[in-house]
């Protein structure tokens, strides 16, 4: 209990920073423009997810020092994601099933995403990008090949990313 009462207290500011720069990748127009990703409300929310996850695994890396970090990071993304359906005009009644849902959908990115890395083929990356990233479209199989290419190498790039730049609002993704 005494360790809560000492923890740093996490800046929204900080925790905000971070995720702009998330939202800022997630939304180059090569994704959508050369790689394929429907430019659609949900493409938007596939290339964000994608990118959240490639943060928050680094962040899990850093174990349970980071934790709350990482925690407030997804709380943002959600929040932000709320605000966007309202802002849509989305009714109220719908916002909080919706965002539910999407938090599930979330989770199904990452789990079948951090499949996809255990995978020693690189096909089954592939087939979870194929089937959540582009998702009833039918990308070309280049397109996907080069977006599973694309998260091995920010992967490999944020693993060596310092874990304090993190915490302090910082990232940079390679191209």
């Amino acid at each position: 209990m005494l360790n809560r009462l000492f923890r740093k207290k996490i800046s929204e500011r900080t925790v905000a920073k971070l995720y702009g720069a998330i939202v800022e990748q997630a939304r180059q127009p090569v994704f959508f423009r050369d790689l394929g990703v429907p430019d659609t409300l949900e493409g938007r929310f596939e290339t964000i997810s994608l990118h959240a996850w490639l943060v928050m695994r680094r962040l899990a890396m850093g174990g349970p020092a980071v934790a709350d970090f990482n925690q407030a990071l997804f709380d943002f993304m959600f929040a932000d994601l709320d605000f966007n359906l309202r802002e849509l005009g989305a009714s109220d009644m719908k916002v909080g099933e919706r965002v539910k849902e999407l938090a599930s959908h979330y989770y199904g990115r990452v789990q079948a995403y951090d499949t996809g890395l255990a995978g020693t083929d690189g096909a089954t990356l592939e087939a979870a990008l194929d089937r959540n990233l582009y998702g009833s479209t039918l990308p070309e199989p280049e397109h996907v090949a080069a977006m599973a290419a694309y998260a091995r190498r920010q992967l490999a790039h944020l693993e060596a990313f310092p874990v304090e730049r993190l915490l302090a609002g910082d990232v940079t993704f390679i191209s």
